[in-house]
């Protein structure tokens, strides 16, 4: 088992949700009745799975008030790396436009990149990320 396929974001408000993930650029099929869907498959261009020890990860969306699971924390993260710093604050600005909660403004980070977070309308972290070391493959996934 080296593939992961889907990952499932549980959501308190599923039209919220698709229109959240619409809002920034996700191209949807929703499965089930259009006005109270019962799933929704966005169609990505890939998926990678990391694993990180839950006190640095928390740590790194904020040094001075880190996350914890106690306070809503689910101890992961979603990330979506991009090609250029500019991309990096784009995709924050969208996500604040469309309802998110920036957590870490875009900054340089301590290895050598740049990047920030924002919270989902369900509470769920995501980073967006850019490094200058960093290559993409044909299928715009980051070459780890």
């Amino acid at each position: 088992m080296n593939r992961i396929n889907i990952i499932t974001l549980g959501t308190e408000d599923i039209n919220n949700a698709l229109s959240f993930y619409t809002a920034l650029g996700f191209e949807s099929t929703v499965e089930g009745d259009a006005e109270e869907p019962s799933i929704v498959f966005f169609k990505n261009e890939g998926t990678r799975l990391a694993l990180y020890p839950l006190e640095k990860l928390a740590s790194d969306i904020s040094s001075t008030h880190p996350p914890y699971r106690q306070a809503g924390f689910p101890g992961f993260t979603l990330a979506h790396n991009v090609k250029n710093k500019e991309e990096v604050d784009l995709l924050l600005q969208k996500a604040a436009q469309a309802g998110a909660e920036i957590v870490k403004s875009p900054q340089p980070t301590d290895w050598g990149g740049y990047s920030g977070y924002f919270r989902d309308l369900d509470g769920y972290y995501w980073e967006v990320a850019y490094g200058d070391i960093w290559t993409f493959d044909e299928s715009n996934m980051l070459v780890l």
